[in-house]
Order: structure tokens, then C-alpha cells, then sequence
């Protein structure tokens, strides 16, 4: 509706302005009526400059006492028609005779003439309102973009580490080219999917990709594109959408971000009669209504099934639900194989390692993580991207890029030094604890310092032997800094906001607690049009909560304990750690291995690294320390991505 109003709002202000230059120009025609004493007073000063008799009306320009013309209009009895003649005679006054115009003619020029000019200018306006490509008055019409067969190139090959949708989906496919396969046996296909995943997971290229293995129409439009501002216009859309379909059927029609119009109309919010709502119906009795839409298939995409109403998520309306979820260590580094096929990378580059190194990440960061490497790449000049580049493209999406700019005191990077050697040490010495892939105290994003854990494998389970490990690894920092110092600093306050969080779920969720035993504490309560956990409530005593908050401590404290005993009795290990740091500011997991071993390290080859980005100002001007992991650390229920 805003292209209509944008495309249709010159015409009217054209509109506008002609009809106020004919009323200004109407204002500055009309004469001054004088009396007939007046205009013989005007003549003897010889101020008269044209009279025009049209019989009973004289009119002219006289000049003014400041010296302007002015238009002058005097009327008078025929009776005196003689004697103002002869008067004007006599006083050489410019006098003319004129026929008078016939009523007619006067009516036609003064009212009937800018009528017909209102008219002709209003329906040119209504004409360019409903032709052309502006359709301005057909906004009732379905804004889905068709795509016929053939248009889409997009195939399951493109599509990687999400099998099991991507099985699910090719029935779909299969009905498309061979619909009597299903239906010999009395069976239907689902008239609806809807694909449910986390932003960037590839909802929207599975679709596309059915429709390119399908070789069928593909509509495609957004959810929001239906609700409008004028009632009932939603639902006069999703009618021509689907009438468009049922004309191109077999085909798919695909809705992206469904939420924005199935939202469930038992929230409480808004009238019963508002437009998302008969947007909803409409589209509810179009799924599954007296009308036959074999061979329409519905496919949806959102990533919030939990505000969706319960009528659109029944079988015969969206008869499967698909779970397109972040991709698992495989996943990601299928993934990281189709986008690399679409840059030049180095054969001995191990898209494996990148994998193992990017839990959480979902597709369109995957994809972004390629892009930035053969940028990097490019920045240096090279022909083809390699591994070093991989893994400055990983730093840069999870922290940001390196912050070399930043001016540290001597003392800050011993500190960071030590704090993130503690970290590196704890996770080395921790029985059970991941790999320890590279440790850096070149700031990146906000964090001065980074330790990178590499997971050998997806966990979705976690015994609570490991989180107890974990507990230990985030206290390694802080424990460091004991040891070396004698004295703490605030770069650890991430590392307790994260244990703190882990101890508080490990009692609260998990029932690892043997005093309080296998319950859950607290209820999430938040609304449903948030879709997030604001607070929890209460549903215990506060002789329960003194309970929790002391199991609490308890896990932190023993962790901590843990932790200095563990790196007292490494000190020299933990010494050189911290020394290396210092010097070459980033050593990857051999390098701690020989560290702690005790053995040298290799000498540091020059590398040509690339330009650095333009110095950034820091927006707080405060020096935050180390964010030891560079992804949320922990959700450990069924879609965990521990670091």
C-alpha cells in the first residue's frame, strides 16, 4: 500500500495545486465596483485608462493614488446610458461599446469551464490509479512472487547437514512427479509442512529446493505481506492466493515467517475482529475448508512454533512438522564442503578442525565464516585461501576482529597472560575436559584474551562428572591469578557469571544436588508473545532457597579449591604457559603440550599477515578481560553445543 500512496501522492498534490492557482487567479480577476460618481470623480482627474460598455456595466482599469493599474466595474440604469456616453465624450475618456455575452456564455466561462477541468483531472488520476504497474486499487490482490518450473536452479545437492529434514522432504517431491504413487493405495499426501529451526538453519533453501527437484510453480510470499492496515484485505489475499494456485496446481505455495499471521487469537490481545485474526481464518479454511486444494502443498517456515494457534497446527492443516536444527560436528562440516566449492581453498585446509570448532553455529554462519576467509585472503593478495585464514574468519565471527589498536599496559598483558595460561593449564590437567585448541591474548571484540576448546563431538548428555570439570576449567583464570598475584581482579567476572549460571542449573534443573535430591526448582513464567524465559518463579520456601544458594556455593568452592591445589602443584607448568603468552601472544594445542611436557617450543616463522582493519574507538573506554569461550557455554538440553 505505501507504493500505491507513493506512486498516486504527485497526483494529487498536482490536483491541489491547480485548484488553488484557478481560485488565486478567480481572487486577482475580480474588479473593484465603484459607483457611477466615483468613476466620473476618476475621470475628470483623467485616472480612467479603458472603459468597456457591456450595456448597463462598464469595466476598465483606472490608476491608482500609489500609481498601480486596478480593474474597476460600475453599473448604471439604461435611462443614464445616453448621458455617461456623452460624459465620456466629453472628457476624452477611452470608451468602448461591447455586445453582451449571452448567460450562456458567461455560465459556461465562470462555473461549467473549471468544472469539467475538476472532472478531466480527476478521472486521469483514477485512470493512472488502476492502470499500469501501480495497481493501486487491486490492493486485494495476493503479492506472492511465482516462480514457474524450471526458474529455480536450487537442489537438494545445494542443501547439507540437515538429513533427516531433507528425507522427510523428498516425499514431498516424490508426490509432485508421481502423485497416483501415493494415492493407488488410499493414502493423501500432507496438504502442509511447516519447517520449525533456529534463524539460519535453511528453512527457506529446503523449500526452494523441493520446488527445484519438483519442476513445479512456486509461490512464495511473506507472512507479513498479508495484513494490511484495511480490514479484510488479508483475508481477500490469501483467497487470490490461493486461486492462483489451484490454476497452477500441482504446485507449492511457501509462506515464510508464519508467525507474523497465525499467531494464536487466544492471547488476549486485541479485538475479535481485528485483520491478523480474519487473515487466520481465511487462511485456516483455505487449508482445510469445503474447498478441494489437492495438489496445492502448503510449506511454511518459523521460527516460533510456541506463538502459533493450535487450529493451524492440526493434522489436515499442517499435517508435518519438520525440525530443521543446528547442524551436529558432520553437519557443519558438510556444510563448510558445499561453500567452500565456491572459493578457492588450499587442498591441505581441513574443514574438519573448522567444524570441530564452531559449535552453535548454524548455516548462514557457516557461510559467512567462508566469505570472511576469502576476503582475508584477498586482502593479502593470495590466490587461494588457507587454513590460517579459516581460522582468523572463525575468531572474527565469533569475537570480532582483532583489536591490535588497543593500547595494554605491560602489566594488563602479564595479568591476561597468566589468567588465560590458568584457563589453558585447568583444561589440559582436568581429566575428561575437551581438547584445547588455542589460547591468544590479542584482544578480540570485547575480551582481552581467549582460550578456544575444541569439542571432539557433538554432546547432548552431560554426566554431572563433566559439568563438575567445568566448573574447574572457568575457575582457572581466577585461581592464576591468585597463585601468580596474590591478589584478584575483575577479568574473572565472566568466568563467575558463567560458573555461578552452570552451579545454579546443575541444582535447580538438573537434580544434581544430594541434599535438595531429583527435583526442579522454580517454574519459567514469561509471555508468549516474548517466546523467551523472563524470570522464574518461585515454588519453593525460603528455607529451600537458603538450601540452594548453599549448594551453590558449595559446588563453586570446592571447584575453586580444585582448581588452586591443581595449579599450585603445576606452577611451572603454569610459569611457562605464561611466559610463552607473553611472548609469542597466541599458542596453539601443541605448543601446550610441549609447555607442559616441559620440552621448547619450536622457533616463530615470519608470517605475512594481512592489513589490519582501521582502528575502532572503544565505545565504553573500559578494558574488559578475558571471555574464555567464545560461544554461550552451556544449554545441555537436547541441542547442546558444549564448547
Amino acid at each position: 500500500m505505501k507504493n500505491y500512496l507513493s506512486s498516486v501522492t504527485p497526483w494529487i498534490v498536482i490536483f491541489l495545486i491547480v485548484i488553488l492557482l484557478f481560485m488565486n487567479y478567480r481572487q486577482r480577476e475580480t474588479p473593484e465596483k465603484i459607483s457611477i460618481g466615483k468613476w466620473k470623480t476618476l475621470g475628470e482627474s483623467g485616472q480612467i485608462m479603458t472603459a468597456v460598455d457591456a450595456g448597463g456595466r462598464i469595466s476598465g482599469e483606472f490608476t491608482g493614488e500609489d500609481g498601480t493599474t486596478q480593474k474597476y466595474q460600475v453599473e448604471y440604469v439604461a435611462p443614464q446610458a445616453a448621458t455617461v456616453l456623452e460624459w465620456a465624450d466629453a472628457h476624452s475618456i477611452p470608451y468602448e461599446a461591447k455586445v453582451k455575452s449571452p448567460i450562456f456564455t458567461t455560465l459556461l466561462f465562470s462555473f461549467l469551464l473549471p468544472v469539467v477541468i475538476i472532472l478531466a483531472l480527476w478521472m486521469f488520476l483514477m485512470r493512472q490509479l488502476q492502470g499500469g504497474g501501480n495497481k493501486a486499487m487491486s490492493f486485494g490482490k495476493s503479492k506472492a512472487k511465482l516462480v514457474q518450473e524450471g526458474e529455480i536452479k536450487v537442489t537438494f545437492k545445494d542443501v547439507a547437514g540437515v538429513e533427516e529434514a531433507r528425507e522427510e522432504l523428498a516425499e514431498i517431491v516424490a508426490y509432485l512427479k508421481d502423485p497416483k504413487k501415493f494415492s493407488r493405495l488410499g493414502g493423501r499426501i500432507p496438504k502442509g509442512v511447516l519447517l520449525i529451526g533456529p534463524p539460519g538453519t535453511g528453512k527457506t533453501l529446503l523449500a526452494k529446493a523441493i520446488a527445484g527437484e519438483a519442476n513445479v510453480p512456486f509461490f512464495s510470499i511473506s507472512g507479513s505481506d498479508f495484513v494490511e492496515m484495511f480490514v479484510g484485505v488479508g483475508a481477500s489475499r490469501v483467497r487470490d492466493l490461493f486461486e492462483q494456485a489451484k490454476k497452477a496446481k500441482p504446485c507449492i505455495i511457501f509462506i515464510d515467517e508464519i508467525d507474523a499471521v497465525g499467531r494464536s487469537r487466544f492471547s488476549g490481545i486485541g479485538g475479535s475482529h481485528d485483520e491478523r485474526e480474519q487473515t487466520l481464518n481465511q487462511l485456516l479454511v483455505e487449508m482445510d475448508g469445503f474447498a478441494d486444494n489437492e495438489g496445492v502443498i502448503l510449506i511454511s517456515a518459523t521460527n516460533r512454533p510456541d506463538v502459533l494457534d493450535p487450529a493451524l497446527l492440526r493434522p489436515g492443516r499442517f499435517d508435518r512438522q519438520v525440525m530443521v536444527a543446528l547442524p551436529d560436528i558432520r553437519g557443519r562440516e558438510q556444510i563448510l564442503t558445499v561453500h567452500a566449492e565456491k572459493v578457492k581453498i588450499d587442498d591441505d585446509a581441513d574443514l574438519s578442525v573448522i567444524a570441530k570448532g564452531t559449535p552453535g553455529f548454524s548455516g548462514a554462519d557457516l557461510a559467512n565464516l567462508i566469505n570472511e576467509a576469502a576476503l582475508l585472503a584477498a586482502r593479502a593478495d593470495k590466490e587461494i585461501v588457507s587454513i590460517s585464514e579459516l581460522e582468523e574468519a572463525k575468531d572474527r565471527v565469533m569475537m570480532g576482529p582483532e583489536r591490535r589498536s588497543l593500547v595494554i599496559s605491560e602489566k594488563e598483558k602479564i595479568v591476561t597472560a597468566y589468567h588465560e595460561a590458568g584457563h589453558a593449564l585447568a583444561a589440559r590437567l582436568t581429566p575428561g575436559t575437551e581438547e584445547v585448541h588455542k589460547v591468544t591474548i590479542i584482544p578480540r571484540g570485547p575480551a582481552l584474551g581467549v582460550t578456544y576448546i575444541l569439542p571432539s563431538e557433538d554432546h547432548y548428555n552431560m554426566t554431572r562428572q563433566q559439568l563438575e570439570n567445568r566448573l574447574t576449567y572457568l575457575m582457572g583464570g581466577r585461581a592464576a591469578e591468585e597463585i601468580q598475584f596474590g591478589e584478584i581482579t575483575t577479568g574473572a567476572s565472566n568466568d563467575i557469571e558463567r560458573a555461578t549460571d552452570l552451579a545454579r542449573r546443575m541444582v535447580c534443573q538438573y537434580g544434581m544436588s544430594e541434599k535438595l535430591g531429583p527435583r526442579s526448582f522454580g517454574e519459567p513464567s514469561g509471555h508468549v508473545f516474548l517466546g523467551k524465559e523472563m524470570t522464574r518463579e518461585r515454588n519453593y520456601s525460603e528455607e529451600t532457597a537458603t538450601i540452594i544458594d548453599e549448594e551453590i556455593k558449595r559446588l563453586l568452592g570446592e571447584a575453586h579449591e580444585k582448581t588452586l591445589d591443581m595449579l599450585r602443584e603445576n606452577k611451572d607448568a603454569l610459569d611457562r604457559v605464561g611466559e610463552a603468552l607473553i611472548e609469542r601472544e597466541t599458542i596453539d594445542g601443541n605448543d601446550l603440550t610441549l609447555l607442559v611436557e616441559g620440552k621448547p617450543l619450536p622457533p616463530l616463522e615470519p608470517v605475512k599477515k594481512p592489513p589490519t582493519e582501521p582502528k575502532a574507538e572503544d565505545d565504553t573506554g573500559e578494558k574488559e578481560s578475558a571471555a574464555p569461550d567464545p560461544k554461550p557455554r552451556l544449554d545441555l538440553g537436547p541441542q547442546a553445543q558444549p564448547s
